[in-house]
């Protein structure tokens, strides 16, 4: 939906990001990212050093810009009907603010129940909800590249299905 990514960039304050921000969306929710200034350090700086201090700009753009950020995310809502959260990237340092966590119901057979309470007994998770989120965020990181080619389909379907007939 390039609108609503259109309008998230007019919408934002400039000196908010160092460019536009990136806009991501699900059925539930938009999630808002920008890139932040990076922060000065000396050059003899630890990498831990850096992190912190990029931590701490992050935090302080959360609550300089929390009052401002709600009223866009207000906005926003009832325009396109989903709730907004908001991040900041500063290098490879990201934090993403108070975004949904929602629920997601699935049916198991015993071979991917086993799976997961194996997790659970091996302390990598605390329940089989949390083993299943673990799940999800592995496929997510080292097939990274799969699944990005499977958005990039989607959006292809999409808009060969814009471009055809339509049903009156």
């Amino acid at each position: 939906m390039a609108e609503l990514a259109a309008w998230f960039a007019g919408r934002v304050p400039d000196e908010w990001f160092s460019g536009p921000p990136e806009v991501k969306w699900d059925r539930e929710e938009i999630l808002v990212t920008g890139e932040l200034g990076d922060v000065e350090l000396a050059a003899d700086a630890s990498e831990e050093a850096r992190r912190e201090a990029r931590l701490a700009r992050i935090k302080r753009f959360r609550e300089d810009t929390r009052r401002q950020r709600m009223a866009i995310a207000d906005e926003a809502q009832r325009r396109f009907g989903g709730k907004v959260a908001w991040g900041a990237r500063i290098g490879d340092v990201e934090t993403v603010f108070t975004n949904l966590a929602v629920p997601v119901m699935t049916r198991l057979r015993m071979p991917e129940r086993r799976v997961l309470d194996t997790l659970v007994e091996a302390g990598v998770a605390r329940s089989r909800s949390e083993a299943l989120a673990w799940c999800v965020r592995m496929v997510g990181k080292n097939e990274s590249e799969w699944i990005g080619e499977l958005r990039d389909a989607l959006v292809h379907v999409e808009r060969v299905r814009a471009e055809g007939p339509t049903s009156a």
